[in-house]
């Protein structure tokens, strides 16, 4: 592989340690801004829809423009956001901060797969993008708990500025290992967009992404109350536990690439199932540590389990649909992960300032989940009607 990749891997981790670390951190900029749990959890909710609506069009208004000198600027914008969101006086400007954070994310993930895949032999393509996704699958494991840790001891500005460092290293290394002649592929059109979100068959695959990942983010935007309020850990042991999960997460990850391999709509069904069933169960394991750990272990594998074969199946559905786009749908299923986020933790703290309280939000996420599962049932249902009717042709 390329050096060049590792300034894209570099960034992916920047860019996934900002969007998730503040998860961990939601109980201390809470009580730091002086404002209530749900509207700290809208901090998530306006990350995530700042990537779900700015991806596609800042990537189609931004296509004419070379790809390193874009990818240098969407850094700088990065480092401008993180930086805003460490000098943040109060709570609104903290909220424009992460937008802008935000922006930078979306089009880097559509930029930086397509780079990764030209700087390597068609042969190998595929394992550059990974490549390039494994530095956010890392920040997940490492860089989130580590960012927690810094802003329980340091307070939560410091985890920010300790962000925006590594955007300025990603920056660098961009700038100084991406060659100048990178290829540019033609501008993705705002009415391809369109044209993909027409298909009523990629919008039931786009609804299972929003509701399936979006379930998890229900209880997971708030884990860290959870954990110290009603599971009893104190606040410096967050950081372990993000560990675990983080962990979790990566095998998930791996694990739901194979088992979606032959057929991704019965290993959806079987996923989503699990999901639901665990989700439910941590509502009532969340009162006991080693219980806890245990349901978070699972929660964590399945929650990425999923994230492959909903990626496979919007591709394969894209390829019979919209042949002409099927970077465009493969695209907008990631919107739909950031969509599913957005809802999930603006819903988590709905449930939170409900008289439900806390300890339902995993209960409530779990509906979310069964509707992902019912949409799969019926995804696949019309995927057998349309065989059905092809045979005789």
């Amino acid at each position: 592989m390329p050096i060049a990749l590792f300034a894209l891997t570099v960034a992916a981790y920047a860019i996934g340690t900002t969007e998730f670390v503040i998860v961990g951190l939601l109980p201390t900029v809470a009580d730091d801004l002086n404002i209530t749990l749900p509207l700290a959890g809208l901090i998530v909710s306006v990350y995530a829809l700042g990537v779900t609506f700015g991806a596609p069009v800042l990537t189609a208004l931004t296509g004419r423009i070379e790809r390193k000198p874009l990818l240098v600027g969407l850094m700088a914008l990065f480092i401008v956001g993180n930086a805003a969101a460490a000098l943040s006086p109060s709570y609104e400007p903290l909220l424009i901060a992460r937008v802008i954070s935000a922006f930078a994310h979306g089009v880097f993930f559509s930029v930086g797969s397509t780079i990764a895949a030209d700087l390597v032999p068609e042969d190998r393509r595929a394992s550059a993008i990974a490549m390039m996704f494994m530095g956010l699958t890392v920040a997940i494991v490492t860089g989130v708990p580590l960012g927690t840790w810094i802003g329980q001891t340091f307070g939560w500005r410091a985890t920010f500025l300790a962000v925006t460092g590594l955007g300025v290293i990603a920056l660098a290394a961009i700038a100084t290992l991406l060659p100048n002649t990178l290829t540019k592929a033609p501008p993705a059109r705002l009415i391809d967009q369109v044209r993909v979100l027409g298909s009523g068959r990629l919008l039931i695959v786009f609804a299972m992404t929003a509701l399936g990942y979006g379930g998890t983010f229900v209880a997971f935007t708030f884990l860290a109350p959870i954990l110290q309020e009603i599971t009893g850990f104190s606040a410096g042991v967050i950081s372990l536990i993000l560990v675990l999960y983080g962990v979790a997460i990566a095998i998930g990850n791996i694990a739901g690439g194979k088992i979606a391999n032959r057929d991704p709509v019965k290993a959806l069904v079987g996923l989503f199932l699990a999901q639901a069933i665990v989700l439910v169960l941590f509502t009532f394991t969340a009162t006991s540590q080693i219980l806890t750990l245990a349901t978070l272990a699972s929660l964590g594998f399945l929650s990425f389990a999923t994230v492959p074969g909903l990626q496979l199946y919007v591709v394969q559905l894209a390829k019979q649909h919209r042949p002409g786009a099927v970077d465009v749908a493969s695209a907008l299923n990631i919107a739909a992960f950031n969509l599913g986020i957005a809802i999930g933790a603006w819903l988590g703290g709905v449930i939170v300032a409900s008289s439900l309280g806390l300890g339902m939000t995993p209960m409530v996420g779990s509906v979310l989940v069964v509707g992902a599962l019912l949409l799969t049932l019926l995804s696949g249902a019309l995927d057998r009607k349309a065989e059905t009717v092809a045979q005789p042709a």
